[in-house]
């Protein structure tokens, strides 16, 4: 199946900042990501309680076989 770009942007505050990453907890429970601060796109500085928002699609599976580890 092929679905058309569609960006969800998922809302969060970060609750972590230490060396080289932040942590965010996403609102409505939908969990926390680790990342590094390389991966932020911003002209401020890095501080614990500041709102952020992930934009991401959807993952699409492209083949239905099973790659064995």
């Amino acid at each position: 199946m092929k679905y058309g770009d569609k960006i969800i942007e998922m809302h969060g505050v970060i609750v972590k900042v230490q060396g080289g990453g932040i942590g965010v907890d996403f609102k409505g429970r939908l969990g926390h990501i680790e990342i590094p601060k390389r991966m932020i796109i911003t002209d401020y500085p890095l501080e614990v309680g500041q709102k952020v928002v992930f934009k991401m699609s959807f993952l699409e599976m492209i083949s239905p076989e099973v790659k064995k580890v």
